[in-house]
């Protein structure tokens, strides 16, 4: 049978927790034996949540045994691992195991050095901040989750079902997998990663293009290039383009393309106006245009998104409270 050790760290996100324990814990091969032993375990005999204190049955040394280590999401991923956790995590890939995290669980996974140098993802809210805190990880931000083979990452909350069904997939094949997503009540894979997920501030910049950045913003639907953007900026093209990349990171052009992007995204959860109608209100030529460039930044054509999201996507939060209720 295959062992998984479900590691419980103070702070975890209980969701993440649960998803390993449900989804490993209820797979059966065709024979009807339990695939999976799923155990939890943690360095220390009672762990906390931001709800509830849990005690644990088993400890450190059950990674030691396993043959696959899951990592649920934790609350605040500024605090420090223990190190006999992080050993621990060493110990078991140095044998051999897979390891994989939910969410903010790579935080932890990076912590220990595993992730350097390979990719890795998190919920979108930390992915910048665990790129910050881990320049040797290769940060996927759009991803669902990214295997590396004996190391798996996703973002998250629902991306931990995804990632454990791919686990089950990739151990038992394609059958098992997806009566285990049934029992789920989801999918067994899921079109367009995170980042048809991601709410997106407006974009900002020193003093001295926001008036420029504000009046593009209001005029997405306007014909726009860089020369007549610098004639408004009183520059040269040359040192409006320079000025621009400096305060925004990006080309005029590029900003320019994902604030229509945005825009429509937002015209497509609110309203009911037919999609080519929003593709001229966000300043695309043609409604194929349109497609073609929202699907390559969302991951998802506009009438996918609008089906999935309209009408459901709550307001935005900070991005701290966010990532604690989601882990």
């Amino acid at each position: 049978m295959h062992h998984v050790a479900v590691l419980a760290l103070h702070d975890f996100v209980p969701f993440d927790l649960g998803i390993a324990c449900e989804v490993f814990g209820r797979v059966s091969v065709p024979s009807g034996a339990q695939a999976y032993d799923v155990k939890v375990c943690a360095h220390a005999k009672t762990i906390r949540s931001r709800a509830f204190e849990m005690r644990v049955p088993h400890g450190l040394d059950v990674l030691a045994r396993a043959d696959t280590v899951i990592v649920p999401g934790i609350e605040d991923t500024t605090l420090p691992v223990p190190e006999p956790v992080l050993a621990a995590l060493r110990a078991a890939w140095d044998r051999g195991a897979r390891i994989a995290s939910i969410c903010s669980g790579a935080f932890v996974l990076a912590a220990s050095g595993l992730l350097d140098g390979k990719r890795a993802t998190t919920h979108w809210i930390g992915t910048a901040h665990l790129a910050k805190l881990y320049p040797k990880v290769v940060v996927e931000p759009d991803m669902l989750f990214v295997d590396e083979g004996r190391i798996i990452t996703s973002a998250g909350a629902s991306a931990g079902i995804d990632m454990c069904l791919h686990l089950i997939r990739l151990d038992h094949g394609q059958a098992v997998a997806a009566r285990a997503a049934r029992l789920a009540v989801a999918p067994l894979s899921r079109d367009g990663g995170q980042a048809q997920f991601i709410r997106y501030e407006a974009p900002q910049s020193t003093e001295s293009l926001a008036p420029l950045l504000e009046w593009m913003g209001t005029n997405l639907n306007k014909t726009m290039d860089v020369v007549s953007l610098a004639r408004r900026a009183r520059t040269s093209p040359r040192t409006f383009a320079r000025r621009f990349r400096e305060q925004t990171g990006t080309t005029p052009l590029q900003w320019l393309l994902t604030a229509r992007v945005r825009r429509a995204q937002e015209l497509l959860e609110t309203s009911r106006r037919p999609i080519d109608d929003i593709a001229y209100r966000c300043g695309f030529d043609s409604p194929v245009t349109f497609r073609a460039r929202f699907r390559k930044l969302v991951g998802l054509n506009p009438s996918a998104f609008r089906q999935r999201f309209a009408g459901r996507f709550s307001e935005h939060q900070s991005g701290g409270a966010l990532l604690r209720q989601v882990g």
